[in-house]
């Protein structure tokens, strides 16, 4: 299913469930225009709903609902895909964004811009003690297991973020590096380098090193991940290492002592190989074809809008409300933001004359006139989107992990004949 037609599934969902039998049933999360103002339906039964609610996971790329456990909103990673997802937000301008007071590990606006996916990662909790021959350094390990897979989704960037809080006294330079930790061939701990900031010891903030080619060795060419080594030295004695506390830097021996917003974390982006396109999940049609033999055996006057689903038909082609509340699904314990989103949708007809606001094509405006002349064999144009938008879905992973999802043509803008 490509992404164009993921809000048409979406819609077909929700109508079909919507403009059947009326059940017994629990809360939609789903709100629609009745003819006057927009109401919550609450006609779903039971089955029905956790039907919908599995088809929008699929379609989020999220197998189940995470399991309920505590969730901390104020750490880092969290607080660091907030203020993208804010960004993205802000009418999809990364030059018009207002950051947090907290400015929590900075990104690049690019990056950011080019990513379909990104996701955050905490220090395991197995982080190792440093073992390499060098003694003042820490070792720092991240788990993979969130990462996306190679085969759908290609990594763009990959950062490792580590909070420095400054000194200000004796202001002096130094190097932080970070390296990747390797076995030789006789079994002893080996170095790579990865990346170097240079800082000072009244800095107070974060420190930001690019680890794409490490993350794509252990992702992609399955090179065993030992995690990173942090090391210090200063600009004025390069041969002596200092420990990474020394300058304020928080790392894994001081995990248990940090503020949850100080806490290392990796940020891992990636591009949908399909283009991010979102794939529906297999019971569509078998759903379907269920609620089209109850609605066929049911009465005409079961449903309370249907007389106003027949208004709606009569109406030139239109923009509707349709909104999904994630609240009134429960959702709220794994979706950081949004609390819900207005998708909308169009509905209405094509008739002749096409008016300036339909938004008709030269095609459908040909189509209409030919339609005049043989309706029966040449149908009237469509309504249908002429112009949409994407959303993004910050979200908890089972184990804690944040992940930032952004959907493309997910939100109706404007319809038009087609």
């Amino acid at each position: 299913m490509h992404e164009k037609e993921f809000l048409l599934t979406f819609t077909v969902l929700l109508h079909i469930s919507a403009y059947g039998v009326v059940t017994a049933g629990s809360r939609t999360g789903v709100y629609m225009d009745n003819g006057v103002q927009t109401v919550k339906q609450d006609f779903m039964s039971v089955e029905e709903r956790n039907e919908v609610e599995q088809e929008i996971l699929t379609m989020f790329g999220v197998p189940k609902i995470p399991r309920k456990s505590p969730k901390n909103l104020d750490g880092s990673a969290p607080q660091f895909l907030f203020d993208v997802y804010r960004s993205i937000q802000q009418d999809g301008s990364h030059d018009r964004r207002e950051r947090s007071v907290s400015d929590v590990g900075q990104y690049d606006d690019r990056t950011v811009e080019d990513s379909d996916v990104i996701v955050t990662l905490y220090l395991s909790n197995h982080s190792p003690v440093s073992n390499v021959r060098h003694e003042h350094g820490k070792r720092i390990l991240f788990e993979l297991n969130d990462v996306p897979p190679e085969e759908t989704h290609m990594i763009t960037s990959a950062e490792v973020h580590l909070y420095q809080s400054g000194s200000s006294s004796n202001v002096k330079q130094y190097s932080v590096t970070l390296y990747q930790v390797l076995v030789s061939n006789n079994g002893e701990k080996e170095l790579e380098y990865v990346d170097t900031q240079n800082t000072t010891t009244d800095y107070d903030g974060w420190l930001r090193f690019n680890a794409t080619g490490t993350l794509v060795s252990w992702t992609h060419y399955s090179y065993p991940n030992r995690g990173f080594y942090v090391s210090v030295h200063s600009h004025d004695n390069r041969e002596h290492e200092l420990k990474p506390e020394e300058i304020g830097m928080v790392t894994w021996a001081d995990k248990h002592q940090l503020s949850e917003a100080k806490k290392p974390f990796m940020a891992v982006y990636l591009k949908s190989r399909n283009g991010g396109n979102i794939v529906g999940g297999p019971s569509l049609q078998k759903h379907y074809r269920r609620r089209r033999r109850k609605t066929v055996e049911s009465s005409y006057n079961s449903n309370p809008f249907q007389n106003v689903a027949e208004g709606f038909q009569s109406r030139s082609c239109q923009i509707q409300t349709l909104y999904v509340s994630f609240r009134d699904l429960e959702w709220q314990d794994w979706i950081i933001a949004p609390d819900g989103y207005g998708a909308f949708y169009c509905t209405g007809e094509c008739n002749f004359p096409l008016n300036a606001h339909m938004n008709a094509t030269n095609h459908a405006i040909v189509q209409t006139l030919v339609h005049l002349m043989s309706p029966i064999q040449v149908p009237k144009p469509c309504c249908a989107p002429t112009k949409m938008a994407q959303q993004a879905v910050l979200f908890f992973l089972e184990d804690n992990n944040v992940i930032l999802k952004k959907y493309k043509n997910m939100i109706v803008k404007s319809c038009g004949c087609h």
